[in-house]
């Protein structure tokens, strides 16, 4: 920008300057003066003029064609695309969320099994399907995944699935058939029946039948053979006739007592807790109310690896501040174990007819710490939960010396006791299935993560060619609930435990959260 020029007087030494001898002249004086006062004013005046004739036209044209904003545009349609940019990104919560298309079954499979199970006890049909109410049991898993769901998408925020009603959307398809309870729906002692062979009587094999026949039907469980699609099986039973037609899909299970080393494994599928059927502990941690060292109440005699228990019987059943009973589950016994859970400091869980049970979680929300005598058992959520922090674990070889149980629950300091209490209270919300923040929105997490492997496993499937019958499992299918090899273990498997189950035997793992040293052992 142009500045105006300061006057400045003539320097002193411009008059010095001038010869003595030759005399000054007044005319010459001035007439330099004029022109050192008209140079600074000719270079003042005209950048000013230039600037008050853009001025004049930027004003001129201001009037003529400038037209005043509208302020309801901007608040409905600026105001509205901003909105909607602000609501977009809120909904990017639900941009890393897998897509989970669940199936509408024919009502046969759903609601029907529930009004089947109310029918073979006497009960009246009721015309509509909000009224029926699913039984109260241990399975009851596939219950709540499937009504959470029918849940509206704001009440499921935390979610890490979010449903979709396209299934061409879909990363994952859930197949909610209540294959546990379509298991027991025939009672052993069925009701209202003078002739019991006369009545009808419910199927859940051809029921198995049936819902593989309408799958096999669906263009998505042909697209990719069913290796992303759900299932749940929860009871050890539940699905066996048609288990390997499914056991490409994600199944949902309680432990892999009764499956085959080629259908199901810990890197493939997802274990559940069974729903605790006592009443949750809602007291503080302590020892004071809780008189009882150990507490155990169930059927003495069972099957397979549930023989222990007779053992066990023999070597505790009469030792001090132990109850051990034998009991079959009815309100009444259910009352008792409750009592008896919430009243003592170690409850023991050894193996039944499966590796695991109702029990454990039962021992769990009473904040009563677990003895576990289960070689076999898995357990649900190990990569969150270490359960080394929460319960006792006893070899079953060990656990049946006389004496020894007992003699090391007695070591176990009261300032430890507290420390297995703090720890269980911590964890007890990942077996609750009401909880919003409980064992649902795990379970759809622990699916969740299984989606890389499915897309892998799809790809593969894809581009192998047949291949013959292998006499030893295929090291590089992750099917397999059978170790082999060491590798596999240190690379898929965390730390939480210091034994693995192999075809080789035990491994003991070193360091296994790093995955290091491995080494084996008999």
């Amino acid at each position: 920008m142009n500045q105006r020029p300061k006057l400045r007087s003539p320097p002193p030494s411009s008059v010095a300057s001038s010869s003595p001898t030759t005399p000054t002249s007044p005319n010459l004086n001035w007439g330099k003066a004029k022109t050192l006062l008209k140079m600074p004013r000719k270079s003042f005046i005209k950048p000013t003029l230039i600037l008050a004739s853009l001025l004049t036209i930027f004003a001129l044209y201001t009037f003529l064609f400038y037209t005043p904003p509208n302020y309801n545009n901007i608040n409905n349609s600026n105001l509205l695309t901003f909105s909607s940019k602000f609501d977009a990104g809120i909904d990017n919560s639900n941009v890393n969320k897998v897509k989970i298309y669940m199936y509408d079954l024919p009502r046969i499979f759903t609601y029907g099994v529930i009004e089947n199970y109310a029918a073979a006890r006497g009960g009246v049909p009721v015309g509509d399907d909000a009224l029926l109410k699913y039984p109260g049991n241990q399975h009851s898993a596939e219950w709540y995944l499937f009504s959470d769901l029918n849940r509206p998408s704001e009440d499921r925020i935390e979610s890490a699935v979010i449903r979709v009603m396209d299934p061409e959307d879909a990363d994952l398809f859930y197949v909610p058939f209540f294959s546990s309870l379509s298991l027991v729906v025939n009672p052993i002692r069925p009701a209202n029946a003078k002739d019991p062979a006369d009545r009808p009587r419910y199927n859940d094999e051809q029921m198995q039948e049936g819902l593989m026949e309408w799958l096999e039907e669906q263009e998505y469980w042909k697209r990719n053979n069913g290796w992303d699609h759900v299932f749940i099986c929860q009871d050890p039973n539940a699905l066996y006739k048609i288990i390997d037609r499914v056991r490409n899909g994600v199944l949902l299970v309680s432990d892999f007592g009764r499956l085959g080393r080629n259908q199901a494994s810990l890197i493939k599928d997802v274990i559940l807790p069974y729903s605790h059927r006592i009443n949750t502990y809602n007291g503080d941690v302590g020892v004071g109310n809780r008189k009882s060292l150990l507490f155990f109440m169930g059927n003495r005699y069972r099957k397979e690896g549930g023989k222990i228990r007779d053992l066990l019987f023999q070597v505790l059943e009469k030792e001090k501040d132990v109850i051990i009973k034998h009991g079959a589950q009815s309100r009444e016994s259910r009352r008792a174990a409750t009592r008896g859970m919430h009243t003592s400091k170690f409850c023991l869980h050894p193996a039944g007819d499966t590796p695991s049970a109702c029990r454990l979680f039962d021992a769990i929300v009473s904040l009563c710490i677990p003895v576990i005598v289960s070689d076999y058992i898995e357990l649900p959520f190990e990569d969150v939960i270490n359960y080394r922090n929460i319960a006792v674990f006893v070899d079953t070889d060990t656990a049946v010396k006389p004496g020894y149980l007992v003699k090391s629950l007695r070591r176990v300091s009261t300032e430890r006791i507290l420390e297995f209490q703090k720890e269980l209270k911590e964890v007890k919300r990942y077996f609750e299935y009401e909880d919003p923040n409980g064992t649902v929105k795990e379970i759809w997490h622990q699916v969740s993560s299984k989606l890389p492997l499915i897309k892998l496993m799809t790809n593969r499937d894809k581009r192998l060619v047949v291949r013959q019958e292998l006499a030893e499992p295929d090291c590089s299918c992750l099917c397999s609930n059978q170790f082999y090899g060491i590798n596999f273990c240190t690379k898929f498997l965390g730390g939480n435990r210091p034994f693995l189950e192999s075809g080789d035997g035990l491994i003991k793992v070193q360091n296994v959260q790093q995955g290091i040293q491995a080494t084996t052992g008999q």
